[in-house]
């Protein structure tokens, strides 16, 4: 048996914030809220936060820093397995405890993005899970270009290794990449291939897009028999929307202008946006701005997509940008990704939720993750010797929370 008793914290629960209160932790579960003194075992460890923010561990349905780890710089490759057990602790430290690997499966010629290495990666994903310091998940993402993945998704599906299943078309003319400049920059910029080579790969992108509707349908129709959520990405248009809803696909990923974003959203979508387009103001692709769809009432979902770091950085930001409650900000990577991913036992601060939480205090004005509980273990904790503990009362309910930090 294990029990932790969280003191004199500021607790970020579904509907509120809750100044100089307590959560006890056992045995893996949330058991309380404000327990009453004897119902706090004797055997529990206690740890006084002076304020600190408590919230649920962060869910990142989406961040592909994990290819980063494996290949550092175009055609460098690390061991598969120093990969995972590094980007596990970065997901520790960075208070996420429910980090979907985003792995690509992307034809055979882009690094670790290819067919065979990612399905290698997603199994020693699976392999290390006993170890984990969080509980990694694996999010597939399939090109509807490349033909020879189907079969290898169907088995990786089969063999229970999936946790999410996405869509997405990187050809030229659309999507992330509206011009065939566009396209080419980045096959040159991220994969280091010649202007030709790019110029090629277009080509050979367009000429496999024969076929593709049926791969998606096969693909998601397999998806939802196991019941695995499932995600399009880069969607540019309503009327991109509807099909996609037309073959059940339950959220939009990275949807490239409000208009789009909307019809998601009233098409019951929730719609995924990038924690890194919130901090910096803009999308590195020239869509639209995270922030104005979350002003707007249509943005569901923050993800890390590449930088696992910048995912609590950006709900407090969301929170001062929006004028959102902090409650709601930090719901963005909490409770909202937990419910499009069918997790019904994590995301909020609730008696008998699986015990991720995290603790969050500001440091040189930002706003750091102290502490991470996985499933009730304490896997992270950072002492900063300039850390001013931010006493309850500083601590806003509503929208300017990252004055806290300051």
């Amino acid at each position: 048996m294990s029990a932790t008793y969280l003191t004199h914290a500021t607790l970020v629960l579904p509907d509120r914030v809750l100044h100089d209160s307590a959560l006890l932790i056992e045995d893996g579960c949330i058991a309380a809220i404000e327990p009453a003194p004897s119902a706090v075992p004797a055997y529990a460890t206690v740890i006084d936060l002076h304020g600190h923010m408590v919230m649920p561990g962060l869910i990142d349905v989406h961040c592909d820093a994990i290819e980063k780890e494996a290949e550092p710089r175009a055609n460098v490759m690390f061991p598969l397995d120093f990969a995972v057990a590094q980007v596990d602790r970065r997901n520790a430290a960075a208070g996420i405890t429910t980090p979907y690997h985003a792995l690509s499966f992307a034809g055979n010629q882009f690094g670790v993005r290819n067919v065979d290495t990612a399905a290698t990666l997603v199994r020693t994903v699976a392999a290390y899970r006993e170890h984990s310091l969080v509980d990694n998940r694996i999010h597939c993402r399939y090109e509807v270009t490349d033909a020879s993945a189907v079969p290898v998704l169907e088995m990786l599906m089969a063999e229970g290794v999936v946790d999410l299943l996405s869509v997405m078309d990187h050809s030229p003319g659309q999507g992330q990449f509206k011009t065939m400049e566009a396209y080419l920059a980045y096959m040159m910029g991220n994969h280091g291939m010649s202007r030709e080579e790019a110029t090629n790969a277009a080509a050979k992108k367009a000429a496999a897009l024969d076929g593709a509707h049926e791969r998606v349908n096969r693909l998601v129709e397999k998806a939802h028999r196991l019941g695995i959520p499932t995600a399009s990405h880069d969607d540019d248009s309503p009327q991109r929307i509807a099909a996609m809803r037309a073959l059940g696909v339950r959220m939009s990923e990275f949807p490239i202008n409000v208009e789009t974003a909307q019809a998601a959203c009233a098409q019951a979508l929730p719609t995924i946006l990038g924690a890194p387009n919130v901090l910096r103001g803009k999308s590195q692709s020239g869509s639209m701005r995270a922030i104005d769809a979350i002003q707007a009432g249509v943005g569901t979902i923050l993800c890390s997509d590449y930088q696992p770091s910048t995912l609590i950085a950006a709900a407090y930001a969301a929170a001062r940008l929006a004028d959102l409650p902090l409650n709601e900000a930090v719901a963005l990577v909490t409770a909202n990704p937990a419910d499009a991913c069918l997790l019904s036992d994590r995301g909020r601060l609730v008696p008998g939720a699986r015990a991720d939480v995290i603790a969050v205090s500001g440091v040189a004005g930002q706003p750091m993750v102290t502490h991470t509980w996985s499933h009730g273990r304490l896997v992270f904790a950072a002492g900063y010797p300039s850390m001013r503990h931010v006493a309850a009362a500083e601590v806003p309910a509503a929208g300017h929370a990252m004055r806290a930090m300051a």
